[in-house]
């Protein structure tokens, strides 16, 4: 939605769009609060992740299934709750609750504990023949280190094996996975990763907004970011076309940024 007009905004797919998707993470949210998040972001919002395994113990959890997919939010059950059912010899019931809830969208990840790679892509396989399927790449624990190639060779194979989209771990911490300890961005691991995996298929968790940054700099406005908190998503959505300082001249006339950079250097240098 767009409440007036303004040039050099960058044009945003409409829903349901296959990239520039945002995934918002619901770690709790009762009915009204959900009912409020969709009345302000419903526009901007493309997934809902019902964080790690609080599906579990959410209050009204079918009815908040039902609002999200009234409004047009597609949600699912974070990774984590897959494995609890999966580490319990319990994937077919798993597949059994996507269905008595009615959800289109499942999350398979192996992050928590170890799935020996051709296993996880047959759950894939096998699960996508009636769910689109996001799987999920990359150890929670910062003391596993996958090497660049195993990264592109497991999203490469997931994709094959029918993921729609290739999640790339960074937790709601922002810190593992794709990320340095101390957030930033793994750039030479995302680099090697890119050169061989269409960016369009892969969905970045960042939930700091440095990294929201990084991505939207290296991408453009439609890059796939998720774990994105509820309040955090009109903000997003602003990051991406350009209207924080963050990213203000990402979008600009190379002419016209660097035009206002030069005033605003003269203006510096008199002071």
């Amino acid at each position: 939605m767009k409440n007036f007009s303004l040039p050099y905004i960058p044009e945003r797919d409409q829903k349901p769009r296959e990239k520039g998707l945002t995934m918002m993470m619901d770690k709790g949210l009762s009915l009204s609060e959900a009912a409020n998040f969709i009345e302000a972001n419903e526009g901007l919002t493309d997934i809902v992740k019902f964080g790690f395994g609080t599906a579990f113990v959410t209050n009204q959890l079918e009815e908040k299934i039902k609002l999200y997919k009234k409004h047009n939010i597609r949600p699912y059950f974070g990774g984590t709750l897959f494995e609890a059912f999966y580490a319990r010899g319990m994937f077919e019931d798993y597949l059994r609750l996507i269905d008595k809830y009615d959800l289109d969208l499942a999350e398979i990840s192996d992050g928590s504990i170890i799935i020996p790679h051709d296993e996880k892509c047959e759950l894939i396989h096998t699960m996508a023949k009636n769910t689109t399927v996001l799987s999920e790449v990359g150890s929670k624990d910062s003391g596993i280190l996958i090497s660049p190639n195993k990264w592109i060779k497991m999203m490469s194979n997931e994709l094959e094996a029918g993921s729609w989209k290739v999640i790339a771990e960074g937790r709601e911490s922002g810190n593992v996975g794709v990320f340095r300890p101390n957030g930033t961005a793994h750039t030479f691991l995302i680099n090697k990763i890119i050169a061989k995996i269409d960016p369009n298929s892969i969905l970045w968790e960042a939930p700091k907004k440095n990294q929201q940054v990084w991505f939207i700099k290296l991408f453009g406005a439609n890059v796939n970011l998720g774990n994105i908190a509820p309040n955090e998503v009109i903000p997003l959505e602003c990051l991406r076309i350009g209207l924080r300082g963050d990213t203000f001249f990402e979008s600009l006339p190379t002419d016209m940024a660097t035009r206002l950079k030069q005033v605003n250097s003269d203006e510096d240098e008199e002071e």
